[in-house]
């Protein structure tokens, strides 16, 4: 659920409204999707349609979200998924999970790498932030939260995980080489989940995403000044 409504730039709880989804959002192999009110239904739609919404005119999601071959963000992408390590490393021993009130979010850059391109309403595939660095440069936890998708299901991310810091802010990380975290583990703001890596592309570099209720925002809006 949460990848999808990645993919669709949508708050997750209006997916579940649509549908009738109660916690823990269960859905399964087949099952389809409403994005839309149904003609005739009268209900609010928390979605942000921009260039990166693959499914925006469309009202239900019934076939599978990535494919065999893709272009990500304007540019040509490798299909070779050889160098895709599946494996994640041990985890470090981390505290459970807890609320966090969205004013006590303190924000943190997800890696040292320099930033080779920046957030953008005017440009396709401007979403979000992009970082440039060496193969195992360490990726880290912009805030704390809870690990709710990892995996390779979102066309043109590679490895992707996201992070859901509370219910109006998630995180996404993509093109991840070595991954360190799993499903539904919680992390501090800081601990390392992944290394930098190429999946999903050509050249080594970090993806990354900010949503608040589903809707892509600017980073830079939110993390420390001077980089």
């Amino acid at each position: 659920m949460y990848a999808i409504a990645f993919r669709a730039n949508m708050d997750l709880r209006e997916i579940a409204r649509l549908n009738n989804l109660s916690e823990p959002y269960t859905i399964y192999v087949g099952q389809e999707l409403r994005l839309r009110p149904a003609n005739g239904e009268n209900g609010r739609s928390t979605g942000n349609r921009n260039n990166n919404s693959a499914t925006s005119d469309t009202n239900a999601i019934t076939e599978p979200v990535a494919t065999a071959s893709s272009r990500e963000y304007g540019s040509t992408v490798s299909n070779a998924e050889s160098d895709i390590k599946q494996s994640p490393a041990v985890p470090t021993r981390t505290p459970r999970e807890r609320t966090i009130a969205t004013g006590d979010i303190r924000w943190q850059w997800p890696t040292q790498g320099s930033v080779t391109r920046r957030f953008s309403t005017h440009e396709t595939g401007g979403q979000g932030m992009e970082f440039s660095g060496n193969r195992g440069d360490a990726i880290i936890a912009a805030a704390p939260g809870r690990v709710v998708y990892v995996g390779t299901a979102l066309r043109g991310y590679g490895q992707l995980i996201i992070l859901k810091h509370n219910d109006d802010y998630i995180t996404a990380y993509g093109h991840n080489d070595q991954l360190m975290v799993s499903e539904q583990q919680w992390v501090e703001a800081g601990q390392q989940i992944a290394t930098m890596g190429s999946t999903g592309r050509d050249d080594v570099r970090l993806r990354f995403e900010l949503r608040f209720r589903g809707n892509s925002v600017n980073p830079e809006n939110y993390l420390p000044r001077g980089r």
